[in-house]
Order: structure tokens, then C-alpha cells, then sequence
């Protein structure tokens, strides 16, 4: 099949988040399975700077004037959708303040999409498209049929089908149509909320062929009010075609074995590289370095999505404890001042850097004993497979991609890899935390054989490429 993957950021090309690491790593598996993959992306101006040699594309486009170029992820093509729009510091927003033209900056690059596959002459089968940024991309292509046969034209697109994966419904591209240019000939077609407001990822949810989520479990939970952020409705019209398929995790990046990041490394066979790397996180963060306390890491961004209502009215009692906590990451300044305060309190159990650097996470991920993922939500979730790959054992909210990758002591002692709680309170946190500690310290080798198995517990792109394939193939039917 001739696969065009449309998506806001990339891995290796420019990243904010999870969705980069998607954007890269599906579009390289479902091309080593054979298939013909293209990607199409804003031509940031930081990425049109630095992606050398960039191949410049003549385009003429009929609705508003963009030039195109062209770089390689490996040997991908990724085009570049250059304009005035995406000449700015960041991506979405500055200082944690959305750009106000975003509704109009992603509707832009949406309706490009057609021209810049005529202009490379890539008619695919496939669109696919992520989250609300390209979430009117099927609108737009099934507008393009329609005009074409209007024409008494062929439709260039009148076969090609469009999937749109959501990545996290909470965010979702709510914005006053009539600050949308984009939309201007399209009123009488396009969806509108109340209130002359538009939701693209609600008009994606519409228009594309197939609808997918990042986890099985992330699938059903849209099809509640709460679990899809008010979107249940539009999703339950279309359940039929929504598909939770899990990702994938890049064990190219993330393998204690040969992790470039980390200062030893370690297998199943031999964990003491584990111990070095525990002694280096202890240094690093400037903690006692006690090779029997347990070590409780965590790197995300610093929101309530990551589930600090949870902890931080539990810090205290944790601090009771004979164990460490580290903390890496960046958010609600809020929760940033809350966190450097507590270091002053206890620096020597609880240690805080506000910021990210990716050998740090590593070095997190490889040096911790547990990881805390307890979210509120959470639609897949990276660092769990991360951890798991490094024997450092997860410790989930029982939600989301969560819940599809972590099998929790208490739900499986035979067959554990972490542990886990349900319900969303401070209190069942700190249970599950306690009762991490104790296996830590009075089973040693219980904890031991979770470790073993969670290293060997494997989630690759190779298995989420198929089942992509296999729902390209029944849109295209």
C-alpha cells in the first residue's frame, strides 16, 4: 500500500512529546513490512533550519501560497509544509501560552495536505492522520472528492481512505470557526458546536474512514463521557469503527544492554550494571548513595494527567519511609514550586530537577528501583515499557495503554510485572506504594522474579505495524 502519515512533530526531526515517537517509529515498520510510506509535516521554521540539505519543491497551490520542501527520515521522504505560520520559536506555544492562530495554523497545514500529494505526485491509499492537529485533513480530502466530481472530474483521492488516531482526546482543537480562513467556502459542510465554535478533532472523528486509539483499554474508555473528554457521543456513532491498537516501544532506544545514556549496562542474566546505574542516579541527584533503600523514579510532564493530585498529598507520609524519590520533568508551575520546596525539606530522600534531558530519563529508568506512573488518564504510555525493559517495576493507575502493558501483583501474583490501583484517590497511591516497599524489603526474591519478567515482557512496532496494515486493508474494502 502507499502510505501518506500526516502528523504535527517527528522523532529526530523535531519532538514535544509521545506523539514524535509514534510519528517515527510506525511509518519505519510499515515500511520494512514493504509498504511505500511518505511523511507530511509543518516546516518549522527550527527544522527548516536545521535539516541539511533540504530538497526544495515547486508547488502552486490554489488556496494560499506554501513552499515545499523535502528532508529523509532514514529513507522516508518527510515533506515540509513551509509558511509564515510556522516561523515561530515553538511549535504550539510559548512561556506555556497556546498560539492564538492555531486553529487557523493547523486547519492551513490540513488543506495543504492534497496539494503537497499532487505536487510529489504520492496518491496514496492511506492518509493517516494524529490528533486534532491533522484531524481536518479528512474533511478536507473529502471535500476535494466531492469538488472534483462536481467538475465532472476524476478524483485524484476518491479512493484513498483517511484513519485518524487519537492520541490523547483531552486535547482536542476547540476554536471560533470565523477566525478560520481555511473554512470560509466550507460553512455549509464543516461541523459546528455551539456557539459558531469548531472541534477538529470532533470533525476528524466524522469524517475519517477508520478511527483508532492508542491502547484497547484507551478505546473503550473513549466510549464513556468521562474517558473521552465529552466526546463519547460523536465516538459511540462511530464505534464500529474505532479500533484501540497498541504501541509500540523502540528497543533500539530503550535496551539496558546497550543504552549509550547509561553508565553500565545489564541483562537478565546480570543485573549488577543495574546497581552502578542506581549508584550514578544517587550521585547525579546528590542522595545517599544506600544500595538497599528503594529508589523511586519518575520523569513526565508535571500535570495533573500525570497524577499529582494523587502525590502530592502523600509526600509527607512517603517521607517517612526509608526510600528515595527522583523527579525529572517540566509543567504546571504550580506543581514545579510544590516540588522544589520539598526538596529543601528532605534532600536527602526526595530530589527534584525541573527541565529534561533525555540521557537523565535514561539514566532514571536504568537507576530507579520503581517508576510511578499513577495517572489520571493515560492513553498508552511510553515510560512503563520503558521500564519494564529495564527491570525497574511500574507502578500504574489501573487506566488507559496502563492498564493493556502492567499486570499488577494484586491482579496476578503469577504473572505480575508491577503494581497497580484503581481508584483515584492520594490513599490508594500510598497503599500501593507501601506495598511496594515491603515486597522490595522483606521479598527479595519475589521482586526479583517480577523484574525477570517484566524484561521480558516485549511491545514492539513490528506487532502494532500488522494490525495497521490489517485495518488499512478492511477500510480499503
Amino acid at each position: 500500500m502507499k502510505i501518506a502519515f500526516v502528523v504535527s512533530e517527528v522523532e529526530d526531526i523535531i519532538k514535544t512529546g509521545g506523539l514524535a515517537d509514534v510519528a517515527k517509529a510506525l511509518p519505519l515498520a510499515l515500511q520494512a513490512m514493504g509498504h511505500e510510506v511518505c511523511i507530511i509535516m509543518p516546516g518549522y521554521q527550527t527544522v527548516l533550519a536545521s535539516q541539511a540539505p533540504l530538497e526544495n519543491i515547486a508547488t502552486t497551490s490554489t488556496h494560499s501560497a506554501f513552499k515545499l520542501f523535502k528532508t529523509n527520515l532514514q529513507d522516508i521522504p518527510v515533506y515540509l509544509v513551509g509558511h509564515a505560520y510556522f516561523d515561530r520559536n515553538d511549535l504550539y506555544a510559548e512561556n506555556n501560552v497556546a498560539y492564538n492562530d492555531n486553529g487557523q495554523r493547523f486547519a492551513f497545514f490540513s488543506h495543504s495536505v492534497t496539494e503537497v500529494l499532487q505536487a510529489v505526485d504520492f496518491i496514496p491509499d492511506i492518509i493517516h492522520c494524529n490528533d486534532w492537529h491533522t484531524a481536518l485533513t479528512p474533511f478536507f480530502v473529502k471535500q476535494h472528492t466531492i469538488a472534483a466530481h462536481s467538475a465532472h472530474m476524476p478524483g485524484l483521492f476518491a479512493n484513498t481512505k483517511t484513519i485518524l488516531t487519537i492520541h490523547n482526546a483531552a486535547f482536542q482543537g476547540i476554536f471560533r470557526v470565523n477566525e478560520i480562513a481555511e473554512l470560509n467556502p466550507f460553512h455549509h459542510a464543516v461541523l459546528l458546536d455551539h456557539l459558531g465554535e469548531i472541534n477538529m478533532l470532533k470533525v476528524g472523528i466524522h469524517y475519517a474512514d477508520k478511527i483508532t486509539s492508542v491502547s484497547p483499554t484507551y478505546a473503550q474508555e473513549l466510549l464513556t463521557d468521562l474517558g473521552s473528554h465529552g466526546l463519547h457521543l460523536a465516538l459511540q456513532n462511530r464505534s464500529l469503527d474505532l479500533q484501540g491498537i497498541l504501541n509500540g516501544c523502540d528497543y533500539t532506544q530503550w535496551n539496558p544492554e546497550t543504552d549509550k545514556h547509561i553508565p553500565a549496562h545489564f541483562s537478565i542474566d546480570n543485573m549488577t550494571g543495574k546497581d552502578a546505574c542506581k549508584k550514578a542516579l544517587q550521585t547525579e541527584f546528590n542522595l545517599p548513595k544506600i544500595s538497599d533503600v528503594p529508589v523511586f523514579g519518575m520523569v513526565c510532564r508535571l500535570t495533573q494527567q500525570k497524577g499529582f493530585g494523587y502525590i502530592m498529598p502523600i509526600l509527607s507520609q512517603l517521607m517517612q519511609h526509608n526510600i528515595q524519590i527522583v523527579i525529572v520533568g517540566t509543567g504546571e508551575p504550580s506543581v514545579c514550586q510544590q516540588l522544589h520546596d520539598f526538596t529543601q525539606i528532605h534532600p536527602d530522600k526526595f530530589a527534584f530537577l525541573e527541565g529534561f534531558k533525555p540521557e537523565l530519563a535514561h539514566l532514571v529508568e536504568a537507576g530507579s528501583d520503581f517508576f510511578l506512573m499513577p495517572s489520571e488518564f493515560e492513553p498508552c504510555g511510553l515510560n512503563q515499557m520503558y521500564s519494564l525493559a529495564y527491570g525497574t517495576l511500574p507502578i500504574i493507575r489501573e487506566v488507559g495503554g496502563l492498564k493493556d502493558t502492567v499486570i499488577g501483583i494484586d491482579t496476578n501474583a503469577l504473572e505480575a510485572t508491577g503494581f497497580s490501583f484503581d481508584k483515584p484517590s492520594p490513599k490508594a497511591l500510598l497503599v500501593c506504594i507501601r506495598r511496594a516497599i515491603l515486597l522490595y524489603l522483606e521479598q527479595p526474591d519475589t521482586y526479583r522474579l517480577m523484574q525477570e519478567r517484566a524484561m521480558r515482557t516485549k511491545f514492539t512496532w513490528d506487532k502494532a505495524a500488522e494490525e495497521f496494515a490489517h485495518l488499512y486493508e478492511i477500510a480499503l474494502k
